[in-house]
């Protein structure tokens, strides 16, 4: 076998392949032996039919497989020779084996591009100095303190109030027809923590004991449920019986129901565990930092298109899933498969130029991960997962998921070397005057104004106190609505 490689782009390459007659007669014949021993010829006993015979009978599927076969050979022998990493797929042009006579085949694929690395040792960078307040602390206990009150029904007949449970069976009617996945019999809502929505608790709140009402409400447009975004329905509920919630004071015993030995054993745990998380935060944040501006000096950087196409999808498949669990499709976000594929593409360009970039340190650097640390790794997916090893390490093989892996890891270590050998300078965090818009709001008193939905949800989570998922079922312009009917009160 004789090959030429030829360098198409700085990306591509082709490779030419000749193979004499003799190692084409070779490879059939190898094939035609592997028949023999399982061939069934009436006429002849198994392992016994004569090459000739089995050539015969089974041409096409043995000059097939030997032209299948001769060639997965010979790539891998290739690959080896010229320590070439494919970063796509390899397409093949070749005929068909003819025995007795000379083959040639050609063969394409993408590679990484062979960069001038620039200076990655000894840069500065800035890292933010992880602080924790003692007002994160005191949210904490508040959240500890709620989770061990007591309920206790109140006797007199009134109205709730918010801050309140009221014990209610209701559902949701359209065509006074029951829709199904709304509805719930002596269900505890707190009023005044959004777990509903706004026009359904206020009918609640106009209710007492025993009373039943109804109203209209119209889901948001984005709402979880997708076959009832926008709609209107008519809920109707029953009030059974209106429960104040009381709140213990911070105790050893408390501490110890949220697994802790005291009270200050809690509040150093508290701490630590937010320093921890900050500290890993900051320091990610700084070395992507880092990296994007090592990457951004580099000029001549052309990308495997495979590559990025490849990321392209790996973000739709993201997003797909996480739209999956809130029960939504693609289809609700209003866009066509190529507009989310433009609207993706920076960033899988940004990952891949990353990737490239950190296999090239790494191989540098000499960096190289071992079996143990392959092992460690998917032992470590399998508990976060919650599989059982052996099937998680059989569909990474059987997928081709290990060397991807590898390289991730590869990845890791090389910003890791990176980051070591950087000079780092820790700085203080976000004064008042560079805080984000929505958070000096906040702290003024005015309504906020989000950039978007996901700041919206993250403001009204942490100053309404509702859960991420309710927030994340109204629309933009709902939560608006609620900070600023939240300020004024409060201003009130």
């Amino acid at each position: 076998m004789e090959y030429n490689v030829e360098e198409i782009s700085p990306v591509k390459r082709k490779i030419i392949v000749e193979v004499p007659a003799e190692e084409v007669n070779a490879a059939l014949t190898t094939t035609i032996a592997l028949y023999r021993m399982q061939a069934d010829v009436k006429g002849f006993r198994k392992g016994k039919v004569p090459s000739s015979v089995v050539e015969s009978k089974y041409r096409k599927q043995v000059y097939g497989e030997a032209t299948t076969d001769l060639i997965n050979y010979q790539i891998n022998e290739i690959m080896s020779g010229l320590s070439i990493q494919p970063m796509s797929r390899i397409d093949v042009d070749a005929e068909e084996l003819v025995r007795d006579e000379d083959f040639k085949y050609a063969i394409e694929f993408e590679v990484a591009p062979k960069l001038d690395l620039p200076k990655y040792k000894g840069l500065s960078v800035e890292e933010v100095k992880a602080v924790v307040s003692d007002e994160e602390v005191a949210e904490v206990e508040s959240r500890i303190l709620e989770n061990n009150a007591e309920v206790k029904v109140i006797e007199d007949v009134r109205p709730a109030k918010d801050g309140e449970v009221a014990t209610v069976t209701f559902g949701a009617y359209q065509d006074d027809k029951i829709v199904e996945g709304i509805k719930a019999e002596n269900f505890d809502l707190v009023l005044g923590q959004g777990q509903a929505l706004p026009e359904f608790e206020e009918m609640v709140k106009g209710l007492t004991t025993g009373e039943s009402g109804e109203t209209d409400v119209t889901f948001p447009e984005d709402f979880i449920n997708e076959n009832l975004a926008g709609q209107t329905v008519t809920m109707k509920a029953k009030l059974h019986a209106v429960k104040e919630r009381i709140t213990p004071e911070m105790s050893d015993e408390v501490a110890k129901k949220a697994g802790f030995s005291d009270v200050e054993t809690m509040r150093k745990g508290i701490t630590e565990s937010y320093m921890s998380q900050r500290k890993q935060m900051n320091k990610s944040a700084a070395q992507s930092q880092l990296l994007s501006s090592i990457i951004e000096g580099i000029t001549e950087f052309p990308l495997p298109p495979a590559m990025v196409e490849d990321r392209i999808d790996r973000l739709i498949q993201d997003l797909e899933y996480k739209l999956d669990r809130q029960g939504k499709g693609l289809q609700s976000l209003g866009k066509t498969p190529q507009q989310m594929r433009d609207e993706f593409k920076p960033e899988a360009e940004a990952t891949v130029k990353s990737e490239i970039f950190l296999l090239a340190v790494a191989a540098e650097e000499g960096l190289e991960i071992s079996p143990e640390e392959i092992e460690s790794t998917l032992t470590q997916l399998a508990m976060q997962t919650r599989q059982p090893l052996h099937e998680l390490k059989k569909y990474y093989e059987d997928n081709n998921l290990i060397v991807p892996l590898k390289d991730r890891l590869l990845c890791d270590k090389a910003s890791e070397l990176i980051y070591d050998a950087a000079e780092v300078k820790e700085i203080e965090g976000p004064s008042e005057g560079k805080k984000a818009p929505a958070e000096k709001a906040a702290a003024k008193g005015a309504a906020p104004e989000f950039a978007n939905k996901a700041e919206a949800v993250e403001w009204a989570v942490a100053n309404l106190g509702i859960k991420e998922s309710t927030a994340k079922s109204y629309s933009l312009a709902k939560i608006q609505e609620r900070a600023e009917k939240f300020l004024a009160e409060k201003e009130a």
